[in-house]
């Protein structure tokens, strides 16, 4: 698949849809979502659609985000240029490439080798390489790469996985959809001091569950 003046223009209807009709206001966030070319994160069937704001199946049962999802996840952050962002859940490399594509040092683990060669591939070709990527179990985080100034959970917790918050910078957020199952409430925690965390919700979702160990 190539990225042609079509997919173009699907972007940047879809960057006005998230901007008038989602209230999505950090520029940096829309400007990177209309760079990165979502159709070739996704299987060929569902190139038509890619620039909808629907989540799509991707491998290992897991599913691509709705694009407003990535933008209000992303927008929660308040990501700056050159922060080391921890993310947790790479998946086809999409949210990956968003953060790539806004000049953030990105740290990103998958648990699924699947979608780890997938979107380590696909990354490379699309030269939007994060500045570590790695196949391991996503509650243990990267303490070796450890502090970040922001941390992004791209599936669903039903347990505050707190070995995360120890690896934040204090002034640092974390932005995880926590609760069962069935349905998540989007979350920031923001790091006070050591053992302060300011806790703040943003809506009910549905994601992928975050589960542990690795799967070959």
């Amino acid at each position: 698949m190539q990225d042609t003046y079509v997919h173009k223009g699907k972007r940047k209807i879809l960057v006005n849809y998230l901007r008038e009709k989602m209230g999505i206001a950090d520029e940096n966030v829309l400007t990177a979502i209309n760079e990165v070319p979502r159709h070739l994160f996704l299987e060929s069937i569902f190139e038509d659609f890619a620039y909808e704001d629907r989540a799509f199946p991707i491998l290992a049962r897991q599913t691509i985000s709705h694009p407003s999802t990535v933008a209000e996840q992303t927008e929660l952050l308040e990501l700056k240029e050159k922060q080391k962002v921890l993310e947790i859940g790479t998946g086809s490399g999409y949210q990956t490439a968003v953060l790539v594509a806004m000049k953030a040092l990105v740290y990103t683990v998958e648990r699924q080798k699947d979608l780890h060669d997938f979107s380590q591939k696909k990354l490379r070709e699309l030269h939007l390489r994060p500045k570590f990527q790695s196949f391991g179990d996503g509650f243990a985080g990267l303490p070796t790469f450890a502090p970040f100034d922001k941390i992004l959970v791209t599936c669903g917790a039903e347990v505050l996985p707190t070995e995360l918050l120890h690896q934040l910078k204090i002034g640092g957020t974390m932005v995880i959809p926590l609760g069962k199952t069935e349905e998540q409430t989007l979350t920031r925690f923001t790091k006070i001091s050591e053992k302060e965390f300011e806790k703040e919700e943003f809506g009910a979702y549905k994601f992928v569950p975050m589960l542990n160990n690795t799967n070959h």
